[in-house]
């Protein structure tokens, strides 16, 4: 039950309009001007981070019970100037563009204008990135073939372990200081440079101590000043915990939630990491606190309540740092991606669902909040309540939790040459993307446009929409003999655009390395410490990059369509679909007709459609696969979009598969829209013929109506087609449960559906906040039904 409190702070959060507060960039400025060149590049970015702590201006709202926000209120969002320095066009359309927009004062304005832009305008990650870039990857990156997260991002997709439950940032500093004094001088040519580390990840603990002292002192000072007793001695409260934690080990259960929070604020306020920081398995974490107050009596499952439902608040009153050009394009949306693992195993491979499992379960369930994201791990071992307590909320229609293969998950991580225990102890953040929590740095480094690849091949290396030719001469399409011909020239390409992205990706990872390194995320991730090395320079244990694939849905339908209606049916040539395809199919119906309603697809468990899919994945992940980076670790897929396959789509013209010019692609590993007619169990099996335990993470959409899920029949359906896809090794499932004709009358009348909450790909989000074509684009999701599905 949400008590008066927190229907107050949900909804003021959800009131909140987010707005850039030039606050953080003002004080890095100054410290910038001040001290760089004069200090090491790690020592400079960790007295940026304390003197913010010192400097920044506190907020504790009225009524709350956890405290910190990343700017001065809730949504007050920062920039990044060291990563990106808008212009003050990028202002002016942040303020006044119509989606995904944040309030811009005439003072910031000035501020960016007068003292941001003279001195950050060239030194920014976004600018060196850009200037060190060959043409040849500017004109791949401007033409959609791929895009690239750290061009206004900083490298993050990390997650908390259980370390900071164990332990308080004091001890963080004794390691620190033992690490410092075991450096050896005489044979280590790096530690001169390991002490800059080490001695920068002190000062970045002493940022997160000085952020809790400040908050009990100001806890304590409002508490003097307030005349309502009971709040008074919240605000005591308040300052009692913040005495103590981050600098100790938190002792009980409010004090581990804040403590995690402080070092999310640091995490996400030192840099702007894509994605936030996550708290990774909160209810492992959480149930040892939880357990002893209650044996105690000094806890009450109605008060731990809560104190999460405030939590989860916190995490809402934090848009993603804004965002513009084709960043915006392929993430356009507020969330920040904090995503909470619920469920799973526990190290020693039992299972791993407690109390506290549900009890989140529940605050997911009455908090109706898009951040932070959630998600179950369910294991074999996982039981069968747990699942379909899920169910019951994921069928209410926002899309949460989304659902995970933890056994799965774990194979992928052992697969990647994870230990077993560190394997069990990880999860998924993000969308889906697999890691070892609290020990893995893994990268996402961008979006690959596996259709637009496609097109390019089609018409011997020239990209039809720039008129530039950009990929290889691998011959004349209209000439090729035989469809393993194609697929041989379409491999070629693959490999042409990798290894361009791939050239790209070294500058990045070597910048981001000695220039913008993150010492208090180096602090929480093992083994920065013990190494005296970086997160963006090798210092995790693990230390893995990732390339996403968009589109296997359309690019295995084109294909598909190709071989079966030109080489294997022979009922058009491919100067027919190529002309049909260049003239959007318009006086080209019965062609259009063959390609779109007359050839195997993808999702409807056609082993002709689904061995290409297999072929086309192989390709990619061969291409791809083992490849080294800088940081002492490997390249790897996953297979997500976020909102990128609507962009990717945006710059392709007509595809094989009938799909129309501008129009997004498919999403994640889910079948084309309207191409899978048989139901959702031949989509998992279709789906589940790709091997994703070769992967970091896939992403499966499945749309239901209302009906088709309602009373216990329907929730048995849903968690049995969770179990069976996840039989099959699939990694995730999610999905939205919604009729077609709610989505068109909200599109007509947004107004009266102000609250409506839809899932995208890999996150939940207002139907409000997408711009049309990705409304049709998830309006067009096929509606699947059990009926005869045999599920």
């Amino acid at each position: 039950m949400m008590r008066e409190r927190v229907k107050k702070l949900r909804d003021q959060s959800l009131k909140a309009v987010p707005r850039i507060s030039m606050e953080r960039a003002k004080i890095v400025d100054e410290v910038y001007k001040k001290y760089e060149g004069a200090v090491p590049t790690p020592v400079l970015r960790a007295i940026a981070l304390k003197e913010l702590m010192s400097k920044k201006k506190l907020c504790i709202n009225d009524g709350e019970l956890i405290v910190g926000e990343r700017g001065e209120e809730p949504a007050a969002t920062p920039t990044y100037p060291e990563l990106c320095c808008h212009t003050v066009e990028d202002f002016e359309i942040m303020d006044k563009r119509e989606k995904i927009s944040f309030k811009v004062d005439e003072e910031a304005k000035k501020v960016q204008k007068e003292v941001i832009i003279p001195y950050w305008e060239l030194r920014s990650m976004r600018h060196k990135i850009l200037d060190r870039m060959t043409q040849e990857w500017k004109d791949c990156y401007g033409a959609g073939i791929f895009t690239e997260f750290m061009e206004q991002r900083g490298p993050g997709h990390t997650v908390c372990d259980d370390k900071i439950y164990r332990k308080g940032f004091v001890d963080f500093k004794k390691d620190i200081a033992e690490a410092i004094k075991n450096l050896d001088y005489h044979n280590d040519d790096e530690a001169v440079d390991k002490k800059h580390q080490l001695e920068a990840m002190d000062i970045a603990c002493d940022a997160v101590m000085t952020l809790g002292k400040r908050y009990s002192e100001y806890a304590r000072e409002l508490a003097s000043k307030e005349s309502d007793e009971q709040r008074k001695q919240e605000l005591l409260e308040i300052s009692e915990v913040c005495s103590h934690v981050p600098a100790y080990a938190p002792r009980n259960f409010r004090e581990a939630l804040q403590m995690y929070w402080f070092v999310h604020l640091c995490v996400i306020s030192e840099l702007n990491p894509w994605d936030a920081y996550n708290p990774g398995r909160l209810d492992q974490h959480l149930y040892p606190f939880y357990k002893k107050e209650v044996d105690e009596g000094s806890l009450t499952r109605d008060d731990a309540e809560e104190l999460l439902q405030c939590f989860w608040v916190k995490f809402n009153n934090q848009p993603a740092p804004p965002k513009v050009g084709v960043t915006l394009k392929e993430s356009g949306t507020y969330t920040d991606f904090a995503n909470i693992n619920i469920g799973g195993v526990t190290p020693e491979g039992l299972n791993g669902v407690n109390d506290v499992s549900y009890l989140l379960l529940d605050v997911i369930d009455e908090m109706r909040l898009l951040q932070p994201s959630s998600n179950v791990q369910v294991s074999k071992k996982s039981p069968q309540k747990f699942v379909k307590r899920a169910c019951e909320i994921s069928r209410k229609g926002w899309g949460q939790p989304s659902m995970f293969n933890a056994d799965a998950v774990i194979q992928e991580m052992l697969n990647a040459g994870k230990s077993l225990i560190d394997a069990r102890c990880g999860g998924t953040s993000g969308c889906v993307e697999t890691g070892a929590f609290g020990k893995e740095a893994y990268i996402l480094t961008g979006y690959f446009n596996l259709p637009k690849i496609l097109e390019i091949t089609l018409n011997n290396g020239v990209d039809i929409m720039t008129g530039k030719k950009l990929g290889l001469e691998t011959g004349d399409a209209s000439k090729f003999e035989s469809y393993e011909q194609l697929f041989e020239a379409y491999k070629k390409q693959i490999n042409h655009f990798i290894e361009i992205k791939m050239r790209g990706n070294r500058v990045i990872e070597r910048l981001y390395a000695t220039m913008m390194p993150v010492p208090f995320l180096s602090v929480v991730t093992d083994d920065c410490i013990s190494r005296g090395k970086d997160y963006n320079a090798g210092g995790a244990r693990y230390n893995t990059n990732y390339i996403q694939g968009v589109g296997i849905g359309t690019i295995t339908d084109c294909l598909t369509a190709i071989k079966y209606q030109v080489f294997d049916k022979k009922n058009i040539t491919m100067t027919e679909l190529m002309e049909a395809m260049s003239s959007n199919f318009e006086g080209y119906e019965d062609v259009f007709n063959l390609v779109k309603n007359k050839t195997p697809k993808y999702g409807n468990d056609d082993d002709y459609a689904d061995s290409i899919m297999r072929e086309i994945f192989e390709a990619y992940y061969n291409t791809v696969e083992g490849r080294k980076n800088t940081r002492g670790g490997y390249y790897k897929i996953n297979m997500l979009p976020t909102t990128c396959h609507v962009y990717f789509g945006s710059v392709m013209g007509a595809s094989a598969n009938g799909r129309k010019a501008h129009t997004p692609l498919s999403e994640g590993i889910s079948p084309e829209k309207g191409a899978d007619t048989n139901g959702p169990t031949a989509v998992v099996k279709s789906a589940a013929k790709m091997d994703h335990l070769k992967t970091g993470g896939t992403l499966l959409n499945q749309k239901f109506t209302p009906s088709v899920v309602e009373g216990e029949n329907g929730l048995d359906n849903m968690a049995s087609l969770v179990r069976a896809y996840f039989t099959m090794d699939g990694h995730h499932i999610q999905f939205n449960v919604i009729d077609k004709a709610v989505l068109i009358e909200a599109q007509k009348n947004p107004d009266q559906y102000s609250d409506l909450i839809v899932r995208v790909a890999g996150y939940s989000d207002y139907f409000n906040n997408l711009d049309r074509v990705l409304q049709n684009e998830i309006i067009e999701r096929t509606e699947q039904s059990f009926e005869g599905c045999g599920c």
